[in-house]
């Protein structure tokens, strides 16, 4: 919470209150679980602490069976304590807690949070002992200079509070969106007219077959002398340089070893040797190669890659080595075997078309992001909704 909400809780006045004072906690009677008909007029409540303890909800329940709205429900399991929007029946082993007084729909929130507070001491007690304890709970509720209850202070808290959270989102979603543009070397996720030509364009490309060792070359490394199991696998002290293996797991780059003495390897490809999965990875950051693993470096012509190029090369070189027949037992995933593969590269004119390479590639990262961006504002505009309701 921000310095203001801390200092509103500091300044108000409160007041002792037993529960009992203020809420009327029964029993509820169980509902046939075997008769239950699908709707949403009714909520069938159990001692869930998921979806508000709601399991579904019903059309039509015996009379005697339900419980009104405006109240609360608790599940004698986890001790949770759900405000009923809608009349609702329980499950076993549940209360309904009824407000003796009169509760303004803007103070529920802040009453349910001082309700939910009480769940250690409710925990610590035998279920018979459940409702006896709760009556005799004490609580600190916001009075008025004349001792009433401040359900306007409460109402005004709550406001700030739910403005500060969708603000708190807004700015996530800027500070994600500049992330996202940033690894990606973008300025922004609009797609371009070359961008949008090459997505269109993918069921018409040309390929070309080429083979990996007349492509790339095996880059040579020093051995180091360890064994994945004695080194971190989280940067630390003079730990910092990432290690490739031949796991899958975080593009194979789980330990970290010291700088000095190791081969310092950026913008290659990598291709585990000994593994059950052959999946390559493009490296954009600093590493080295500790064991069952190898990179490989661009050698058909003069030309420096692009970390695009790069990314749709190695999709193009997962077709061809991500495959089951390369798994561990069989040794087919060296570079005395994979340099014989050929993969499939976009051509134009008989050449490769790294153009459109970039285009693609491109293209696909700011789709990526723009549903980064779809999903957040989703999430804003959910919790808007629900702050409305």
């Amino acid at each position: 919470m921000t310095a203001s909400l801390n200092e509103k809780l500091r300044t108000v006045k409160w007041g002792d209150y037993k529960l009992g004072d203020l809420f009327d906690i029964d029993s509820t009677s169980s509902f046939n679980t075997d008769v239950l008909v699908d709707g949403d007029e009714y909520d069938y409540v159990t001692r869930t602490s998921f979806n508000q303890g709601v399991l579904r909800s019903t059309g039509f329940v015996n009379s005697e069976n339900i419980n009104p709205a405006g109240t609360w429900s608790l599940g004698l399991l986890q001790m949770d304590f759900f405000y009923r929007k809608k009349p609702w029946y329980a499950g076993q082993f549940m209360r309904r807690i009824t407000p003796k007084i009169r509760v303004p729909n803007e103070a529920i929130l802040f009453l349910t949070t001082i309700l939910n507070r009480q769940k250690p001491i409710l925990l610590s007690v035998l279920v018979r002992d459940v409702d006896r304890t709760f009556k005799n709970i004490k609580v600190k509720i916001p009075i008025t200079n004349i001792g009433t209850i401040n359900f306007a202070f409460m109402e005004s808290f709550i406001a700030e509070l739910e403005a500060e959270r969708v603000a708190e989102l807004e700015a996530e979603r800027v500070a994600e969106l500049s992330a996202y543009l940033t690894v990606s070397g973008l300025d922004n996720y609009e797609l371009s007219e070359q961008e949008l030509k090459a997505l269109a364009e993918l069921k018409n490309v040309t390929w070309g077959k080429y083979k990996m060792g007349d492509l790339f070359e095996k880059v040579k490394t020093k051995k180091l002398p360890y064994k994945a199991k004695e080194l971190p696998t989280e940067a630390t002290g003079n730990y910092t340089l990432p290690c490739l293996t031949s796991s899958f797991k975080n593009q194979g780059l789980n330990y970290f070893a010291p700088v000095q003495g190791a081969t310092v390897l950026k913008s290659v490809i990598t291709i585990p040797q000994n593994s059950d999965v052959y999946r390559a990875y493009y490296q954009s950051s600093d590493f080295t190669v500790l064991s069952d693993a190898y990179a490989i470096d661009w050698k058909f012509d003069k030309r420096t890659l692009s970390r695009e190029q790069y990314l749709f090369m190695v999709m193009c070189i997962n077709k061809v080595t991500d495959l089951p027949i390369y798994s561990y037992k069989n040794k087919l995933g060296g570079w005395n075997v994979v340099k014989d593969k050929y993969i499939l590269l976009p051509q134009v004119n008989g050449e490769i078309d790294f153009n459109y390479m970039e285009d693609f590639i491109s293209a696909m990262q700011k789709l990526a992001i723009k549903d980064v961006v779809s999903f957040t504002d989703r999430k804003i505009a959910g919790t808007k909704e629900v702050i409305a309701k």
